[in-house]
């Protein structure tokens, strides 16, 4: 499967007859999506969703809340935006389970990286769980794509786990160096700009058909090229990743990309929020997104520069997604999740900076038809730790799942034959937000 590659991933398993078969058996069911946005490094919760002006100085911070228009709804001054249409998602702000570390995994799997909690093969992402059981909506767009961009620990959008590599997600960006968007498409070499040249297509299947011959590594390889050519040689992937395809003024709203990496982290491409959206209507299943580098702790007041100059970044971004989705009739259908790997200690440090605080965290949710505007959690009045309703990561998960119309008691095998669920057994979706 290592002959076709986009960004570094492969999708040498997308067989076009499964992919039709699995389309036939969606056809009649509406078409769900989930959006998953994380903002790699640890965004501070307390600066963001859950400030606590009555707090001393050295806790509450420099920001001020604002009201929302929802009664008794209020975050950080820096997202108007978000104060404006406040009843279009929901917050979270009892994330209970954060597992300390730098890591996209959570965010991407639902489940703790350490090792002696892996199942053998490890666990799937969640657009892995997607494509596996429902397989694509179009045979020319595959249902779980990744505009994570490679960037230290904070760009991985996780694999197909014990499911399988032919579940892992299509990257559509790499990394720093790179060339971004539809640039960075490439088999073997041959660039989104040739696709449609079915001669070089051939020509690069030949010779990973030559080598698998050699090797023994694959049957049926002419075949497989076929099917694989018929899905790279659409213009639908592309179409959704083009940005001059759609009106301007909507572009607009995302505001201006900043295709430049802050050291590791990844690049301030607003717009890809815009292309998340296309790339659900195109007919993907599941999209990741990292956006921005969130690790603000290493020099004096660092914390707060920051985030008057990327807090409006997310305000923007994720209000202009909200919006599209309302105007096209896709907030019934479409998820959208926003969070980071941990929040960010109450007390400031001596730099005027926030430390790891895995304690409590934060998430906004929208969409899939879910409860809105709402507050769901709260933590103790220095925002330390959830004194109500606490959730945990996997709660989220199975919310998500279930919106996007994934049985939670469906049952899968790891590499050793083992039963392993999206979920462990017991874990509900939020309820508030069914």
């Amino acid at each position: 499967r290592d002959f076709l590659t986009i960004g570094g991933m492969a999708l040498g398993g997308l067989a076009l007859p499964q992919v039709l078969r699995a389309e036939a058996q969606q056809r009649s069911r509406s078409h769900k999506a989930i959006i998953n946005v994380f903002l790699p490094g640890g965004p501070p919760h307390i600066d963001m969703w859950d400030l606590k002006p009555n707090a001393p100085t050295e806790i509450r911070g420099e920001f001020d809340p604002i009201k929302t228009n929802v009664p008794g709804m209020e975050f950080c001054e820096l997202f108007p935006k978000l104060a404006k249409m406040a009843d279009k998602f929901a917050i979270i702000r009892s994330l209970s389970d954060s597992d300390g570390n730098h890591s996209a995994y959570q965010c991407m799997t639902g489940r703790r990286q350490a090792p002696q909690q892996q199942p053998p093969g490890g666990w799937p992402a969640l657009g892995a769980w997607a494509s596996h059981l429902q397989g694509n909506v179009k045979p020319a767009v595959p249902s779980h794509l990744s505009l994570m961009y490679k960037c230290g620990p904070w760009g991985d959008p996780g694999d197909g786990g014990f499911l399988g590599m032919k579940h892992a997600p299509f990257r559509l960006v790499g990394g720093a160096g790179a060339n971004l968007k539809a640039e960075s498409m490439v088999l073997q070499g041959v660039t989104l700009n040739r696709l449609h040249d079915r001669d070089s297509l051939r020509t690069a299947i030949d010779q990973f058909h030559r080598a698998a011959d050699t090797s023994g590594a694959m049957n049926g390889l002419d075949a497989f090229g076929q099917q694989a050519m018929g899905i790279l040689t659409s213009s639908q992937l592309a179409d959704a990743l083009d940005l001059s395809k759609e009106d301007p003024a909507v572009v607009a709203k995302y505001g201006v990309d900043d295709p430049v990496f802050e050291r590791d982290g990844a690049p301030r491409m607003v717009r890809n929020f815009c292309i998340a959206r296309r790339l659900v209507e195109a007919g993907a299943r599941v999209v990741s997104l990292n956006f921005i580098r969130w690790d603000w702790h290493g020099s004096d007041g660092m914390n707060f520069i920051q985030a008057r100059k990327d807090f409006p970044l997310l305000d923007a971004a994720l209000s202009s997604l909200l919006i599209d989705l309302h105007e096209r009739g896709l907030e019934k259908d479409v998820s959208v999740v926003v969070w980071g790997e941990f929040g960010r200690t109450p007390r400031l440090n001596a730099m005027n900076s926030r430390d790891h605080w895995p304690q409590a965290n934060c998430a906004v949710v929208a969409g899939g038809g879910m409860k809105t505007g709402q507050v769901i959690g709260a933590t103790n009045k220095f925002g330390e730790h959830p004194t109500d309703r606490p959730v945990k990561f996997q709660e989220v998960f199975a919310t998500l799942y279930a919106k996007a119309g994934l049985n939670l008691n469906t049952r899968e095998f790891d590499l050793r034959g083992r039963p392993q669920y999206l979920v462990d057994p017991g874990i509900e979706p939020i309820r508030e937000l069914m």
